[in-house]
């Protein structure tokens, strides 16, 4: 009975990325990023049921994988396609672009399955994090006043788009990025996971919402600058 609890958990996982999806096409971002949020809660304690209760199986393996690209593939797609789709663009084919991030999410997800290096770390943006960062962004768009002193609508609407392949290299690039797992809770050797954990706390507190996407990047450029390709 107990094998059976992860792929459980990791069905949770898939249903919120359901549920946030539904909420992207409604434009209703907030609850989307939040069901996202809860996907990724899920997708936390699933593999670390799996590791306390000592099951594991080719099935939870690819079920996991499967879950992981509609909550952090297809439901942040969802949420790019229906922000741009909310301007009046004469190209009518240009909001489904958003779709190629699920599709290079979902080819991040194959390569991690099959690659013995990432033990310890990621090779490539995780999905979730990628998740996390459109989904911080577009809500922060869809609420315009924090930008519109600054910039037109229609200058986000650039930058999403030129966002979207710049988000796909990075999901399959060979770029080493760092995790958050920790061998032990000293500060020697986990210099640079506490200085993230303590400067992403200090942006999202700064910045709201948008501090998400901040963080995001910010992990991006603090693992290009500390860490090594093996």
């Amino acid at each position: 009975m107990k094998k059976h609890i992860p792929n459980a958990i990791t069905c949770c996982n898939l249903v919120a990325g359901c549920i946030a999806t539904y909420f992207a096409f409604e434009s209703q971002y907030s609850e989307a990023l939040l069901f996202i949020v809860i996907g990724a809660v899920f997708d936390f304690f699933d593999g670390m049921t799996a590791r306390l209760l000592h099951v594991s199986s080719p099935i939870g393996k690819e079920l996991d994988s499967l879950a992981d690209d509609i909550t952090f593939g297809f439901a942040p797609s969802a949420m790019v396609f229906s922000f741009i789709s909310s301007f009046h663009i004469h190209q009518p084919w240009v909001p489904f672009l958003a779709f190629i991030i699920a599709a290079f999410s979902a080819l991040r997800l194959a390569k991690f399955n099959l690659d013995e290096r990432q033990a310890l770390g990621f090779i490539g943006l995780p999905t979730p994090a990628n998740a996390l960062f459109w989904g911080g962004l577009i809500v922060s768009l869809n609420f315009k006043t924090w930008f519109e002193p600054y910039m037109l609508p229609e200058h986000w609407l650039y930058i999403v788009l030129a966002l979207i392949p710049i988000s796909c290299y990075l999901l399959v690039s060979e770029v080493p990025m760092f995790a958050l797992k920790f061998k032990h809770w000293g500060w020697k050797g986990n210099e640079v996971k506490y200085m993230f954990i303590a400067s992403s706390a200090l942006l999202i507190t700064l910045l709201g919402i948008i501090g998400i996407s901040a963080v995001i990047a910010w992990y991006v450029l603090l693992s290009v600058a500390t860490t090594k390709k093996s």
